[in-house]
This record gives C-alpha cells, sequence and structure tokens, in this order.
C-alpha cells in the first residue's frame, strides 16, 4: 500500500468520520482477536463499508445523504471533544468552555470534510484485526490493512467513557493523528495566536461547504 493509500485510510478512520478502514462486506473477515474495545472499533469499520456498498447511496442524488450517513456512524464512535483536548494540549486549559465547544466542532469539521471525499475511494481492502491491549479505561486496537501485495499498520486507540468505548487517536503507519495536528496547531497558535487557529479552521469549512455547494449545483 502506498503512501496515498494510507493518507486514504488515515481520512476514512479519523477521520469517519466514518469517519474512516474497514473489514470487507464480500469476503469473510478475519476472526477477532480482542475484547470489547475491538467489536466496537469493527461494529463501525463494518457499518461504514456497508454505507459504501449500497448501490442506491451511490446514485449522483444521494451523495449527500450518503455522507451524512457516514458522519452519523463516524461520530457515534469518535470522540472528537478528547481528540480536541488533546491535539490542543496545555491550550485546552486556557479556554473557557463556549471555546472548547466552538474548537471541538471546528475540529470535527476538519476532519470529516477531511474524509468526505476519500472515503469514496474504498476499493476492498482487507483489514486483519491483530490484538488489544487494555490498561483501564484505555484500549489500543491493533489492525493491519492489506491490499493483496502489501499491509500497513492501523492502529486505534480508544477511552471507555460510560461503558462505550470511543476513539481519540488513530495510528497510521506509526503516525499519530493527534500528534500530527497537535504540532501543526501549536506551531499556528504560537506564531500568530489562538485566534487566528480558530479563524484557519472556520475558513477551511466555509470553503468546503461553499465547494459542495457549487458542486450540487452543476
Amino acid at each position: 500500500m502506498n503512501r496515498h493509500e494510507a493518507t486514504w485510510m488515515r481520512s476514512l478512520m479519523v477521520g469517519m468520520g466514518s469517519l474512516a478502514a474497514a473489514a470487507l462486506l464480500a469476503w469473510p473477515a478475519p476472526a477477532l482477536a480482542g475484547g470489547a474495545a475491538t467489536a466496537a472499533v469493527k461494529q463501525t469499520v463494518d457499518e461504514v463499508i456497508r454505507i459504501l456498498a449500497d448501490e442506491k447511496l451511490k446514485k449522483p442524488d444521494k451523495v449527500q445523504e450518503r455522507r451524512r450517513l457516514l458522519e452519523k456512524v463516524v461520530g457515534a464512535r469518535f470522540g472528537y471533544d478528547e481528540m480536541s483536548k488533546r491535539t490542543l494540549a496545555a491550550h485546552w486549559q486556557k479556554l473557557d468552555a463556549k471555546q472548547r465547544e466552538e474548537f471541538t466542532e471546528l475540529f470535527k469539521r476538519l476532519l470529516t470534510n477531511s474524509y468526505a471525499d476519500k472515503v469514496e475511494g474504498y476499493t476492498g481492502e482487507q483489514i486483519h484485526y491483530i490484538n488489544e491491549r487494555n490498561e483501564g479505561d484505555y484500549a489500543e486496537v491493533r489492525t493491519r490493512v492489506a491490499n493483496g501485495k502489501t499491509e500497513i499498520p492501523l492502529d486505534y486507540r480508544l477511552l471507555n467513557k460510560g461503558g462505550d468505548w470511543r476513539v481519540y487517536d488513530v495510528v497510521v503507519d506509526g503516525v499519530s493523528l493527534v500528534n500530527n495536528y497537535r504540532g501543526q496547531f501549536a506551531k499556528i497558535i504560537r506564531t500568530s495566536g489562538y485566534d487566528d487557529l480558530v479563524k484557519q479552521l472556520q475558513d477551511k469549512s466555509d470553503k468546503f461547504v461553499k465547494l459542495k455547494t457549487t458542486e450540487g449545483k452543476e
């Protein structure tokens, strides 16, 4: 699997928002090598692929509906609040409740918009569930994504909140999504301030909405 495919995989499950990695519907999935956290990840992955495989949702006039369904499925598994907190690191403590809510929504949009188009590129990669490591309310589900030629590690880090396992980070080939964004955001905050980071995120969101609105009219 090349870097382009790896980027797509990261986009699918991070961010999928859907959110975003999957087990094939057409072929039997490998036996699970884990517990409740693994089962939670697989449930979401299977539902994402089911939506992508639905012929009715592949019609041009169903694009927005399919994306809404993907966002709903991924949003139910991903803990965007925890991801936001970890991404901003120390700066999170400086924000009031309203600012935290605003940032979490903008970060969620960034992730879902990033995978919205790339998720369409799913071509039947096989997911192998390797194992699950647990420490208290935290778990890491290790998987490998295979396309018949190569495999790439894709790991999910989850937090158990009230009996519900929520993904707070995705690690693709050793690269943490949260750490990657943390570095980018810290640089912006350091050079131009937190308000500029919010503005940049809002601008990206507005541009995406405008682009999709224009496409819908064509």
